[in-house]
């Protein structure tokens, strides 16, 4: 059954109160019509592992393949133990403390349908649908913990019934069964499990809304158009989201509906104009640039059929794009969402470290080393459900900043305390939080293939930081195991420094160059105060310079290759004895 009238949201049951969400015009308010920016993160990996987030590119086109490896390693029972344990472990309350208190005010949950009820081929009876309390239950805590700290919960379809797309890791399609526009008991039970959810969570005021299916990406007229890019109808997706939304709507008239279009949430061709006056209209964006031009399509979906517009996924990149992107989002009045939370991988605020025991069986799936045995793999399998874990993930601050801080000021922050009470040492890779251009400067900042055809990186060590200094191991005696490297002329990094005693001082730079000798200048809140030859016989070598003038109190120290190709660990300031306060 198709639904042939407008379904509205006006004349409700039960009106939520306090801060639930609606649609006003081209704005999502909340109840007392105070416009809403959402600023918030997904929680991708936690139901639906995606094999990039675990390392697992090339060697697991989606969860089930990475769950039968696991399996082949280690066995049936550990295999089902590892994933309770990751489902328990990967998001906590903690990590939703941790993001309230950083500024996000949103989560987007993505659902794995399996959680929730059986697949289709796997039900008793068939068109009949199992419930299952697993995936309730995680919902009903995050929600609870989303309600604690006042944040908006935005519950996601990302693996629906019989998968979406062709883009398989990200529905966890099987490719031997029916996809979801194959089957329509597919189609039914995608229906009948937004019905479900919107029963429960009818009157939840913190049910942010009902994100009804991530990134279709099908060719419906042309099987060779394999992600619907050229879709010029996209009738099947439009017939089943109003079909999703008859089915909330007989339960649940409180709650925004978001909606994606055909290829991966970008293609609206036939889909407009809306059937629900509290429905808003998401895209996705990745790798392309972040000017106006770039987001035009849906400015003007927003202005020709007055509905809000939600940037419902975006991240993998650098900070600065980070920053760039959330400005332009803002500047427009448009919410966001990135994407993910945590995973292996340091573009995302919480990285997840790789224990030893699973990198060596990530080198067996690789053909890089040996198998490990059974109770191997089960230790290290235990191991990385513990690792998971925010109270054992590397925090990136500097990813924070970028996605909030940054958008709103030019101002640098210290990325570590450093206090000169005679004498310090400062690591090159320490540089202060901020913009490129202001903390540091660099010629490779972000990933803009979509727009270029050309994939670039912006740190070519990928390590440490994401911003756009280059970053790799250092094997230098004393070191925090990182160094600068890929070092151009005319780049530079800037410190704050706090100095306890004005003075003369010298400076210390302990670097290696690669091919040639170097040459960097020195600058002291601005001004130029001296500058080092690097030499250029190979090896870690420390070059100085002893007539550096430093006031007491803040200082903003900056290192600027003047001629660049060498690796930079650190820098020492030691204050001269009998030295003069300098004016």
């Amino acid at each position: 059954m198709r639904i042939a009238l407008l379904i509205t949201a006006t004349v409700i049951a039960v009106q939520l109160n306090g801060q639930s969400l609606r649609v006003k015009d081209t704005a999502i308010v909340n109840a007392s019509g105070q416009p809403v920016v959402l600023r918030g993160m997904g929680l991708g990996g936690w139901m639906l592992q995606e094999p990039y987030m675990l390392q697992l590119g090339g060697i697991a086109a989606n969860q089930q393949q990475i769950r039968n490896r696991i399996e082949a390693v280690a066995g049936e029972t550990a295999t089902k133990t590892f994933y309770n344990a990751w489902l328990q472990n990967h998001c906590t309350k903690a990590d939703i403390d941790s993001m309230a208190a950083w500024g996000f005010n949103s989560v987007r949950l993505p659902m794995h349908y399996n959680l929730y009820t059986l697949p289709v081929e796997e039900e008793p009876v068939a068109g009949e649908n199992t419930w299952l309390e697993q995936g309730f239950q995680m919902t009903d805590s995050l929600l609870a913990w989303c309600k604690a700290n006042r944040m908006y919960l935005i519950l996601d379809l990302h693996a629906a019934p019989g998968g979406q797309g062709n883009d398989i890791a990200i529905s966890d399609r099987d490719t031997l069964k029916p996809s979801l526009w194959q089957s329509d008991l597919n189609k039914q039970k995608t229906v009948a499990l937004w019905k479900k959810l919107a029963a429960r969570y009818a009157h939840e005021e913190w049910i942010g809304g009902y994100d009804l299916i991530n990134e279709p990406n099908w060719g419906f007229e042309n099987a060779t158009d394999k992600n619907g890019c050229a879709e010029q109808t996209n009738a099947p997706l439009r017939e089943l989201y109003l079909d999703i939304t008859k089915a909330i709507r007989a339960v649940d008239k409180n709650h925004i509906i978001f909606i994606e279009g055909n290829c991966w949430g970008n293609n609206y061709k036939g889909i407009l104009p809306l059937w629900d006056d509290q429905t808003v209209v998401s895209f996705h964006k990745y790798w392309n640039y972040t000017t106006d031009e770039s987001i035009k399509d849906f400015l003007d979906i927003r202005k020709q059929y007055n509905v809000p517009v939600w940037m419902g996924e975006t991240g993998e990149n650098s900070n600065t794009w980070f920053t760039n992107a959330v400005a332009l989002f803002e500047r427009h009045n448009i919410g966001w969402n990135m994407w993910p939370l945590k995973k292996f991988g340091m573009n995302n605020p919480v990285q997840v470290m790789p224990n030893k025991g699973y990198q060596e069986i990530i080198d067996y799936w690789r053909s890089k080393g040996s198998k490990p045995t059974k109770e191997e793999a089960t230790a290290a399998l235990e191991q990385l459900a513990e690792d998971i874990k925010i109270r054992n993930n590397k925090i990136n601050k500097d990813v924070i900043d970028a996605m909030l801080r940054q958008v709103r000021t030019k101002e640098n922050s210290p990325f570590k305390s450093h206090v000169l009470n005679g004498s310090l040492v400062v690591y090159a890779t320490d540089f202060d939080l901020g913009r490129n251009g202001f903390a540091y400067s660099d010629k490779d900042t972000g990933n803009y293939w979509v727009s270029t055809n050309e994939r670039t990186s912006w740190n070519h060590g990928g390590l440490y930081r994401n911003d756009g200094v280059d970053i790799t191991t250092c094997s230098d005696t004393l070191t925090n195991g990182y160094c600068v490297s890929w070092i151009e002329d005319g780049e530079w990094m800037q410190y704050t420094l706090k100095n306890v005693h004005a003075g003369v001082y010298t400076l210390q730079v302990r670097a290696a160059a690669k091919n040639k000798a170097g040459q960097m200048q020195i600058l002291v809140n601005g001004l130029a105060a001296g500058s080092i030859a690097i030499t250029g016989k190979t090896g870690w070598h420390t070059s100085s310079i002893s007539n550096i003038n430093l006031p007491k109190g803040t200082i903003q120290l900056r290192l600027l290759a003047t001629q660049g190709g060498y690796d930079l660990n650190y820098i020492k300031l030691i204050r001269n004895r009998n030295s003069a306060k300098a004016k």
